[in-house]
């Protein structure tokens, strides 16, 4: 087995475990896992180009990134309303102190600084 193949078998086993955690809502462990899968992404791009790779391992890699990609769909079905909530909770806290300066400048008496 090559070793692109075996980065990816990698890949695949990290996103596998990242999907779990995604369903568990263990976001610190989601980015810790795919901290680990970007790694591994940074050493498959530095491997040579593989040419003539026999074609059962062509074949592997391409069931591995389709799993690999699945995998990501269904995270990302359980993160983005995530961070959604998320950013609406930023954005009411940046309107609410928008709202708490404006108040300030209003009421403080004249010649001094909100």
């Amino acid at each position: 087995m090559s070793r692109q193949v075996e980065i990816y078998e990698e890949m695949s086993r990290i996103s596998s475990v990242m999907v779990e955690a995604a369903r568990a809502g263990d976001w610190l462990r989601l980015i810790e896992l795919e901290s680990g899968v970007a790694r591994l992404r940074d050493a498959l791009m530095t491997l040579p180009a593989e040419t003539g790779a026999p074609v059962a391992d062509l074949d592997r890699r391409r069931r591995l990134i389709e799993r690999i990609l699945d995998d990501d769909a269904e995270i990302r079905r359980h993160t983005e309303p995530w961070m959604e909530h998320v950013r609406h909770l930023l954005g009411d806290n940046r309107r609410l102190r928008e709202m708490q300066r404006a108040y300030a400048a209003a009421t403080s008496p004249p010649g001094e600084a909100a």
